[in-house]
C-alpha cells in the first residue's frame, strides 16, 4: 500500500503510514500464513505478460509484488520513495534493482537507464497515496517509461473502506483523464485483481491502459 510521489509537503502515504517496512512485511506474512492470497497483483500481471517481460513495480513498497514477479521469471525493477520499505525489499530480493525515486518526476536516469518497460504496475493504492496535485504529472512520467504498446496497470480504492485511514479518494474519472492526456488508452477495468467485472459500487478499480 505504499507509495509514491513526493511533492511539496510529501506524499499522502507519508502522512497516513502507520507501520514501518518491517511491520508492513510482517503483516503480509501473517496474512499469507492464514491462507490469504497475497499475490493477486502479481498473478494478474503474469496473466497479461509472458515470463521474461520487463516490469516496473512503481511504488514497490516492501517489494511484495516485484519479488513475486521475479520468482515467476519476469525482469523486474522497483521504485519507491519510502526508504524503510525499500530496505525490506532489498533484503527480501537482493537480485532485483530497487530504486529510491519520486514517481511524479521519475525518469530512466533514476532507474540506472532502464526504460521501455513492457508493463508498469502501480499496486497497493499507489494512486490515491500520491502527493497532492501530482496525479497528472505522475501518470505522464510513468507512461514515458513504457514502450509503445506496453501496459500501465493500476489498482486502487474508490471508497474509504478500501483506503488507509485518512487517505482521500481519488475519483476514477481523474485517473482516466490523466491517462487520456498522455495517450494511454483503456483496455480493461475490473473491480478486483482477480478480474471480477467492474462495478463502481464495489469501491475498487483495477485498470489496464495501453501506451500509444
Amino acid at each position: 500500500m505504499t507509495e509514491s510521489s513526493a511533492g511539496e509537503g510529501g506524499t499522502r502515504w507519508s502522512r497516513v503510514r502507520q507501520l514501518s517496512g518491517d511491520e508492513y512485511a510482517a503483516h503480509f506474512a501473517e496474512l499469507a500464513r492464514s491462507g490469504c492470497d497475497v499475490h493477486g497483483e502479481a498473478s494478474l500481471v503474469a496473466a497479461l505478460l509472458s515470463p521474461g517481460a520487463r516490469v516496473l513495480d512503481a511504488g514497490c513498497g516492501t517489494g511484495r509484488v516485484g519479488a513475486r514477479l521475479d520468482e515467476l521469471g519476469y525482469t523486474v525493477v522497483g521504485a519507491d520513495v519510502d526508504e524503510s520499505m525499500l530496505a525490506v525489499a532489498r533484503r527480501t530480493a537482493p537480485q532485483v534493482p530497487w530504486h529510491l525515486a519520486d514517481l511524479s518526476r521519475i525518469t530512466a536516469a533514476d532507474l540506472d537507464g532502464a526504460r521501455d518497460f513492457d508493463l508498469v504496475v502501480m499496486a497497493g493504492n499507489v494512486v490515491p497515496l500520491l502527493a497532492e496535485g501530482t496525479l497528472a504529472r505522475t501518470v505522464s512520467a510513468v507512461a514515458a517509461l513504457v514502450r509503445p504498446g506496453g501496459l500501465v496497470v493500476a489498482g486502487f480504492g474508490l471508497a474509504a473502506e478500501h483506503l488507509p485511514p485518512g487517505c482521500p479518494v481519488t475519483p476514477i474519472e481523474e485517473y482516466d483523464a490523466a491517462c487520456d492526456a498522455v495517450g494511454l488508452r483503456r483496455r480493461e477495468r475490473w473491480s478486483t485483481w482477480g478480474t471480477a467485472p467492474f462495478d463502481a459500487a464495489d469501491g475498487y478499480a483495477v485498470s489496464v491502459h495501453v501506451a500509444g
